[in-house]
């Protein structure tokens, strides 16, 4: 495999400032206890966690990124928070089109691109999460909306350098239910030909497309082994330092 896994997990909204700090702290000694691990390392936290995470990881290799953020880089936007804020941070990346804000937010395909150009351009790399319902799947639309969602949320100036696509099939996040990673290959590759598509062959074969939904250390190998899936978006294991570093190892 020539894409070098990504492992990223999202605490969404979980965790004190002592919780994160100690997860934080504990995947940073993992990482500096060995040498050439076969794999990138992200977390997410809450916001107001970033600082403290910055600072636990610092020296270990794991980067940081924000779990959202604004398309305008300073205004009278309560409760926001822009990419280039995140940036200033300390942040590495950011999440942007993630099934709960579209659904929670009711943002949109035009929203999630303009959020994933923002933090291009405040300097972050973007990771564009896209996904079908189970109501979608069982209507066998799930191709057709992934290929919307992603055709309609990729970011201009997209590469394989600043941009990571995540598929997340949206009945498997949070429920305990996992795309077989037969199931989960099909989308990746049917994407891995979208990006093919819009950027060529290059851009193709050097993005990395994540798999999320209830990815854990039982089932990380073979989903990670197969031959489109470039690592893993990771919700609840990522809260557990010895699970969230087990789905690491089976890269």
């Amino acid at each position: 495999m020539t894409r070098r896994p990504l492992i990223a997990g999202n605490w969404k909204m979980n965790g004190l400032a002592a919780d994160g700090t100690a997860l934080a702290s504990t995947l940073a000694g993992k990482m500096k206890g060995g040498s050439d691990h076969p794999f990138n390392m992200l977390v997410c936290p809450p916001f107001p966690l970033i600082g403290k995470v910055v600072d636990a990881v610092a020296g270990s290799g794991i980067a940081v990124g924000g779990q959202d953020c604004h398309m305008a880089e300073k205004g009278a936007h309560t409760g926001d928070t822009s990419a280039w804020i995140l940036k200033d941070a300390g942040c590495d990346y950011v999440i942007v089109g993630h099934s709960e804000r579209r659904t929670d937010h009711a943002e949109t395909d035009e929203t999630v691109k303009a959020k994933a150009e923002a933090a291009l351009a405040a300097g972050l790399r973007v990771i564009v999460c896209i996904g079908e319902t189970l109501q979608q799947r069982e209507a066998g639309q799930t191709l057709e909306v992934n290929r919307s969602q992603f055709q309609g949320s990729l970011p201009d100036g997209a590469t394989p350098e600043n941009t990571v696509i995540a598929y997340e099939p949206v009945w498997a996040i949070g429920t305990g239910l996992t795309a077989t990673p037969g199931q989960a290959q099909d989308v990746h590759a049917a994407i891995r030909a979208e990006i093919k598509g819009k950027l060529g062959d290059a851009a193709a074969e050097g993005m990395r497309v994540l798999y999320g939904g209830s990815m854990n250390p039982g089932n990380a190998r073979e989903l990670i082994g197969q031959p489109d899936i470039d690592g893993g978006l990771i919700g609840g294991a990522a809260l557990k330092a010895d699970d969230f570093w087990g789905i690491a190892e089976s890269c």
